[in-house]
């Protein structure tokens, strides 16, 4: 997403400069600024509320591998909150605590696939935007394999964040856990599609792994880049690490047939990132076209719409497009400038 906004920019620029300043102060991303997204509700959240009707399907098996309460105090045992079940089904605040290092292998009725955006997001159950558990995403097309998500976490390594301490969300990418809890964190497995042994349209389960948040390095979890996550840490109670509360299935083998012919052209809609318009790359009757915020709260629901859809009217952000189209509902995130 990163390398598209600002590839973007950069064929723009001789055209519209005004893309690449919008583009640059809106998403934060800049090398000077090294940030990603914020927190849920804020402007240029990826934070999807479990109500989004985005979701198509929920993971429905669940095994978890505990880890220790406080992996540098293994007399306290293990995290012992929740049970596997805790982490099936729409987020209801039921969860289950993986503890340091603990694992939680996720799986699905229909497989996920690699569609339109985002193909599922992670809860956790934060009460706050600020107090983060963080934890690693992989996938897996059969059940042996398991690749992770690149990551990063720009939180300074120097001193420790306390069991209590709090975490900026822009200084986090590609962990579960960065939203607070209701807000999910998306996953596209595009990221993924140059690995030759992984079917990204066939993900038949998903690992999480909780981050070990010490700064210590011989407990330490390191992102993608080599650098120390720093996270609250210890937490020694029996709720102890991540608290997984479900995934969100966005994509799976049963809705991606028409979006495959439809990513052949570019995406759903184009352009995309948009400035004040944008037409829809389908062939296929459309009924109706619903415009919501990642909260899930509908916008804009426009039947019948012309050939180039006005979204003007929004502030510059990340919004939920769905349409409705023969019978399916073909869903993709869009950008507005």
């Amino acid at each position: 997403m990163l390398d598209q906004v600002l590839n973007y920019s950069i064929i723009m620029i001789n055209n519209k400069l005004k893309i690449i300043v919008t583009s640059v102060l809106f998403f934060g991303i800049s090398a000077v600024y090294s940030q990603y997204a914020p927190p849920a509700d804020q402007q240029g959240t990826t934070a999807i509320h479990a109500d989004s009707n985005i979701f198509i399907a929920w993971a429905n098996n669940c095994v978890v591998d505990r880890g220790y309460a406080d992996i540098s105090n293994q007399s306290l045992g293990m995290a012992i909150y929740g049970d596997d079940e805790s982490g099936i089904d729409k987020p209801d605040n039921g969860v289950v605590s993986l503890g340091d290092g603990g694992i939680a292998i996720l799986s699905f009725d229909v497989p996920i696939a690699d569609g339109l955006g985002w193909d599922l997001a992670i809860f956790e159950n934060s009460f706050t935007d600020d107090f983060l558990e963080l934890a690693f995403v992989e996938v897996s097309s059969n059940n042996i394999n398991y690749f992770r998500f690149n990551s990063v976490s720009l939180t300074q390594q120097e001193i420790q964040t306390e069991t209590f301490g709090l975490t900026d969300a822009t200084k986090i990418n590609n962990l579960a856990g960065k939203y607070r809890g209701y807000y999910g964190v998306p996953f596209d497995l595009s990221e993924l599609k140059n690995i030759d042994v992984l079917d990204i349209y066939n993900i038949t389960s998903v690992r999480i792994i909780d981050v070990v948040g010490s700064i210590d390095s011989t407990y330490a979890s390191f992102d993608s880049e080599g650098r120390i996550i720093n996270d609250p840490w210890p937490t020694p109670f029996e709720s102890s690490g991540f608290d997984l509360d479900g995934i969100g299935i966005i994509n799976n083998r049963d809705n991606t047939s028409i979006t495959e012919i439809i990513k052949n052209k570019g995406g759903l809609i184009f352009p995309n990132p948009v400035d004040n318009n944008f037409r829809i790359n389908n062939s296929h009757k459309i009924d109706r076209v619903i415009i919501s915020s990642m909260g899930g709260h509908i916008i804009k629901n426009i039947a019948m719409p012309d050939e180039y859809i006005d979204i003007s009217f929004l502030t510059a952000g990340y919004y939920l497009i769905s349409i409705y189209c023969d019978d399916t509902v073909l869903t993709d995130k869009l950008i507005k400038l």
